[in-house]
């Protein structure tokens, strides 16, 4: 990031079902480090918690496959200039604008936090 190892455009030229995701925001798919962090702090600020282990990062990442799947709400839609987007090839993980991170992800780390000590 910002220069992958294999360009986007070859890659999804080179084989028609592939699922790609990079850093970068001019591509589907943006992995980055403002869908976890954030609210992985705010759900082990929440509880307390003294250390962030394997068992709260699962528990984020679960989170976020989970919204995923679930119907956009019509602003992100806006806010990314997109007409519908739906789970699938161009759309496997929230974008980072998706207003309901903050309600989903923390509150499964903090419960993570909890339920691991």
């Amino acid at each position: 990031n910002p220069e992958p190892e294999i360009e986007y455009d070859l890659a999804v030229s080179t084989r028609k079902d592939i699922i790609m995701a990079t850093g970068r925001s001019d591509h589907p798919n943006q992995v980055n480090n403002v869908l976890g962090f954030p609210f992985i702090f705010r759900g082990a600020l929440d509880v307390r918690a003294t250390k962030i282990n394997e068992e709260m990062k699962m528990a984020a990442v679960k989170a976020l496959a989970r919204l995923a799947k679930d119907p956009v709400p019509e602003q992100v839609n806006i806010a990314y200039g997109e007409t519908k987007l739906i789970f699938g090839k161009y759309y496997i993980i929230p974008k980072p604008f998706d207003p309901r991170l903050i309600s989903v992800v923390p509150p499964a780390v903090a419960k993570a936090a909890m339920e691991s000590g």
